[in-house]
């Protein structure tokens, strides 16, 4: 039997009626139609102030969300890492605020996030997007090379310091920080601040984590070019790399304004610039890897690396991730067998996570074979478990 075929590992932290959800669940996402339907219909319900977020919580909030507040998700966090040996990153799933005080929640939160972090070695990374720091719209105008006004000069200078205040705490508790990443057309300024932020904060270590979206043709360019600026001024790189998660409206995106598009050609030239990278990076001793992953091939290969460059289980420079909910297969067998595994643990308000939520949903339709895959382990599982 191969590693992630072994479903007694992979779900025995869930009891018989979370199994039949999860089955129940992924049956729902399964049906496209449905899915769109039924995000439509969510979304109104929740703009209107229907009662729906008992029944929301209770199906896809409780599968890929681990509570309301920080509080809510212990019970969840210390089951995982006391049972199964997974860690959680946890991750304030709120999205498009784009108020000032919004973003200085958002600081507080994840300031508070890293003290956690500090006291749980359940919790080995705090996580924040650009974008819960600063207004979407002045990261996109940044990375157009376009004039700030005054007030917009001030409000970036804004941004930075919450970036800046962050790195600090984070280097002060000695606990590394992810920054995701978002569309194409306001990445660029958030990669200039955190290239600027790895040169300040990644002298000894990989503290600051950029993240790369591997279904863009350009993102092993980019990696070697940082490189070579990491040779040059001295500084580790830390990196998330994922596959990525804004597809469709990528494609719409380049499609409506006229522009190449930045996707690859298809999912095997992303599975194949995913699998670049990771070698990339397994061969620089300075450089620390966070790898996203829901790809069994790609997770067996990193293994492999491992072995080939004497990188032990629990390095620390090596992390697999997951997002809950999902992916249960990889996540604890690798732990089972003593790598570093982190589960991505959503936490906000149901009505703030929905959004969150639904590219989850649309994702699992849109990825071919990911929602098959998930129901064919629990069905083995729940075959297993009668026999």
């Amino acid at each position: 039997m191969k590693l992630f075929d072994n479903t007694e590992v992979a779900f025995a932290l869930k009891s018989d009626s979370q199994l039949e959800r999860a089955y129940f669940l992924f049956k729902m996402i399964q049906n496209e139609p449905m899915v769109r339907i039924g995000s439509a219909v969510t979304n109104f319900a929740l703009k209107v102030h229907l009662p729906v977020e008992g029944l929301i919580r209770s199906t896809v909030f409780d599968h890929f969300c681990g509570g309301v507040t920080e509080d809510d998700c212990m019970p969840i966090i210390d089951n995982m890492y006391a049972n199964g040996n997974v860690h959680s990153v946890l991750d304030y799933s709120v999205e498009g605020q784009d108020k000032e005080v919004s973003f200085d929640g958002a600081l507080e939160k994840i300031l508070k996030i890293l003290n956690f972090c500090e006291e749980k070695q359940s919790i080995p990374y705090a996580v924040f997007k650009p974008s819960g720091f600063g207004r979407f719209g002045l990261f996109q105008k940044i990375s157009e090379a376009k004039e700030l006004t005054t007030e917009e000069q001030e409000e970036w200078n804004r941004v930075v310091a919450r970036f800046h205040k962050v790195c600090e705490l984070a280097v002060k508790k000695d606990v590394p920080l992810l920054i995701d990443a978002e569309e194409s057309w306001m990445q660029k300024a958030a990669d200039e601040l955190i290239e600027e932020l790895m040169e300040i904060y990644n002298k000894e270590k990989a503290i600051v984590f950029n993240t790369l979206q591997m279904y863009k043709h350009d993102r092993m360019d980019y990696l070697k070019a940082l490189h070579e600026k990491a040779k040059q001024k001295g500084f580790y790189i830390g990196m998330k790399v994922v596959r990525g998660a804004y597809m469709e409206k990528e494609r719409e995106r380049a499609e409506e304004k006229g522009y190449p598009s930045p996707i690859c050609k298809d999912k095997q030239a992303t599975d194949i610039n995913y699998d670049t990278c990771i070698k990339y990076m397994m061969e620089h001793p300075k450089m620390a890897l966070f790898a996203g992953t829901h790809n069994e091939e790609s997770s067996y290969l990193l293994m492999d690396l491992a072995k080939k460059y004497g990188i032990k289980e629990n390095d620390n420079r090596l992390w697999f991730g997951q997002l809950f909910g999902m992916s249960d297969h990889i996540s604890y067998n690798l732990a089972n067998q003593g790598y570093n595994v982190a589960k991505y643990l959503p936490f906000g308000p149901v009505r703030d996570v929905m959004p969150y939520l639904i590219r989850r949903a649309e994702e699992n339709t849109s990825v071919s074979g990911q929602t098959s895959r998930e129901l064919n382990l629990l069905k083995t599982e729940r075959k297993r478990r009668k026999l």
